[in-house]
């Protein structure tokens, strides 16, 4: 994924594509906030969940979603 130093567009093609390419049989998505805030954002929140559903379509199911800062 590319982007900003606030922001990055993900694209769930990828994500899936990466995890299929393994073998996956399940996701853990994670990612940092470098603002130091660990609360999950409203677009945290909403690809988290666009995520999950297409996920489980794919018999991957997103098991758990990390934040991480400094």
């Amino acid at each position: 994924m590319e982007g900003g130093t606030s922001s990055v567009t993900v694209d769930p093609k990828l994500v899936f594509q990466f995890a299929l390419k393994c073998n996956a049989s399940n996701i853990i998505l994670m990612h940092n906030h470098t603002s130091r805030i660990l609360m999950a954002s409203d677009a945290d929140i909403q690809i988290t969940r666009k995520l999950a559903q297409e996920g489980e379509l794919m018999d991957l199911p997103m098991i758990d979603h990390l934040i991480f800062s400094s």
